[in-house]
């Protein structure tokens, strides 16, 4: 009696064999590349890195335009103050007689060789003026930025927490007030009432004089006061630093927090009602352990995602926190520039501006890269 095969349809013998030799690759069809991780970050990053060439490119150009829009930066700071033929004489001498195509191309030479010019309300490099003030700026700005992760970030899974209740609803007035409220404002309301009227902090400096002798008598001073303080070894130097950064940080700082804030809320929010979280809740997990363990960090990957932006806000901030609190950093001098009409020092120190906003674009980038791999592709 004849047996008939039930295995599946007969193959034909070369369709058989070419099988077996591709490990089961189907004859004719080609498999999908699949794309290295790191392939894929080195690609990202690299590109990344190569728009900070043309974006600081632009906004030097456009620095450069805006500056001249007026006329030359001599005429905009001594015009009026000297006669004619003196006035003449020192445009000649600075070049800015010269076609406008010339004097770009040049601008552009010296910034690549680090030179920014020479100030013209105090005759000082415009590099030493960005060397001097710069740390200040930056010390500044890490201490808001300290500020706003410290408020901002649980206040807005309080605000997830207790969604739609009595809680939240003051929580977003609060960070409406937040970054609605002018930073000279906020400012000028934290001296009057804790350093005019209690008198728990200083009004206004970095730190006092006999602090910034100490500090000056370390070899080779960084210029960012916490760092020089902790080298003096003197406890009542970092203390009186520190009191004297408290409310130039409370003023910016609250100006990110409120972002953060509402940011952190809505995107909790999302979360907790994503489908591993309903699996999760199902399982009898507590709500407060599902907004610690689940929610929170997936909820911080748009947070790092804007802290490029909030950068940029803080530095324009600091223009009027460090007026304000006359904090000497970029921000202070700047507005010193700008009153005197000193188009050369402005120039510098917007251009060091836009170099830091570009750079820290970057480094957001790369530290949103390596959380999380979907923005590689």
């Amino acid at each position: 009696m004849t047996s008939t095969s039930t295995t599946g349809p007969l193959q034909p013998t070369g369709a058989a064999d070419a099988t077996a030799a591709g490990g089961g690759a189907t004859p004719g069809r080609k498999e999908p590349r699949t794309r290295g991780a790191g392939g894929g970050l080195g690609r990202y990053l690299l590109v990344r890195f190569l728009l900070i060439i043309p974006t600081v490119f632009i906004l030097v150009t456009v620095v450069f335009v805006l500056m001249r829009a007026t006329g030359d930066p001599i005429t905009a700071a001594q015009g009026g103050r000297l006669p004619a033929d003196q006035l003449a004489e020192r445009i000649h001498q600075a070049g800015y007689d010269r076609p406008i195509l010339v004097q770009y191309g040049e601008y552009l030479g010296n910034i690549l060789r680090g030179d920014f010019g020479t100030t013209l309300s105090d005759s000082r490099p415009v590099t030493e003026v960005l060397t001097t003030f710069g740390s200040a700026t930056l010390e500044l700005a890490f201490y808001a930025l300290l500020v706003a992760f410290v408020v901002g970030i649980p206040l807005g899974l309080l605000a997830a927490y207790f969604r739609d209740r009595f809680h939240d609803a003051v929580l977003r007035v609060f960070a409406i007030a937040c970054y609605a409220t002018p930073v000279f404002f906020a400012g000028l309301l934290l001296k009057l009432v804790f350093a005019v009227q209690l008198d728990w902090l200083p009004v206004s400096g970095r730190a006092s004089t006999r602090s910034e002798i100490e500090m000056r008598q370390l070899d080779d001073p960084t210029g960012i006061y916490l760092i020089d303080a902790i080298r003096t070894g003197n406890g009542e130097v970092v203390a009186d630093v520190l009191q004297h950064a408290v409310l130039p940080a409370i003023a910016l700082g609250l100006l990110t927090a409120g972002v953060f804030l509402r940011l952190v809320r809505t995107n909790v929010i999302g979360t907790l009602g994503s489908g591993y979280v309903d699996a999760a809740r199902s399982r009898g997990v507590r709500e407060s352990r599902l907004l610690r363990k689940h929610a929170y960090k997936p909820a911080l990957i748009p947070i790092i995602t804007v802290v490029g932006m909030q950068v940029a806000m803080l530095l324009v901030g600091a223009v009027l926190t460090e007026t304000t609190f006359e904090w000497r950093g970029l921000g202070f001098q700047l507005s010193q520039y700008l009153q005197a009409r000193d188009f050369v020092a402005v120039q510098g120190i917007v251009v060091l501006l836009a170099v830091i906003v570009a750079v820290t674009n970057f480094l957001v980038d790369v530290i949103a890269a390596l959380i999380d791999p979907r923005v590689r592709y």
